[in-house]
């Protein structure tokens, strides 16, 4: 596989690793072999374990003295979890950014929500949301929460939702919901939109992983 240049190598490991992981190629309980990952893309054991080291911290794979690195438990429940702990992380920033309510970050996420609202096509769409996000994180996360809101997107595959076409209509009302909460100094609004948010990547990611047979559906009596 060509390097992508500009991507740390171990970067590459945990995408691929992750990759393996939502598309059934790795399920839970399998060893990861680090020979076959190292080979398919080109690199040396280094950047797979350091991959390993960061996956073992995100809660994808654990490791065993001796025996090597496993893949953790990966269901319903798990994929539900990391969106969580994304939405009550990322409703900390926004929860601070409502309390200062600060009319030059008002006026960056304007900027944003009118590039959302433009953006029909998916990669568009989630470039603008990634751009709303970090214009609230670089102001009010500090580097340990922007640590742990990076840890918890480990299962929130960036290659599904710039493909995904009904990006704008199910998660646009929910950063206007956000940004309106932020400029009416409701923090509490402002969470509960990251979190709504959160709850609706997971129930759309879910849906997907159903439909390919990576998970299977829950059917409650």
């Amino acid at each position: 596989m060509p390097k992508k240049y500009g991507v740390k190598e171990k970067d590459l490991v945990v995408s691929h690793v992750v990759d393996m992981v939502l598309t059934g190629k790795l399920r839970s309980g399998d060893r990861l072999d680090r020979n076959e990952i190292a080979h398919a893309l080109g690199l040396s054991r280094v950047p797979v374990q350091e991959a390993v080291v960061q996956l073992e911290h995100d809660g994808i794979l654990s490791t065993r003295y001796h025996r090597g690195a496993y893949v953790e438990r990966f269901d319903e429940a798990t994929v539900r979890e990391h969106h969580e702990l994304y939405g009550l992380l990322s409703g900390i920033a926004s929860g601070r950014a409502a309390a200062a309510a600060d009319p030059t970050i008002i006026a960056a996420l304007d900027e944003q929500i009118g590039l959302l609202r433009r953006g029909t096509d998916a990669r568009q769409f989630d470039t603008g949301a990634r751009r709303f996000r970090a214009v609230i994180n670089d102001a009010y996360a500090g580097p340990r929460l922007q640590a742990a809101i990076c840890s918890s997107q480990t299962l929130i595959p960036l290659s599904f939702w710039q493909t995904y076409a009904q990006h704008q209509n199910e998660l646009l009302p929910s950063y206007e919901a956000e940004l309106a909460a932020i400029r009416a100094g409701d923090a509490d609004a402002a969470r509960t939109a990251c979190a709504t948010r959160a709850d609706t990547m997971a129930r759309i990611l879910l849906t997907e992983l159903i439909r390919r047979g990576v998970l299977c559906a829950v059917h409650s009596d």
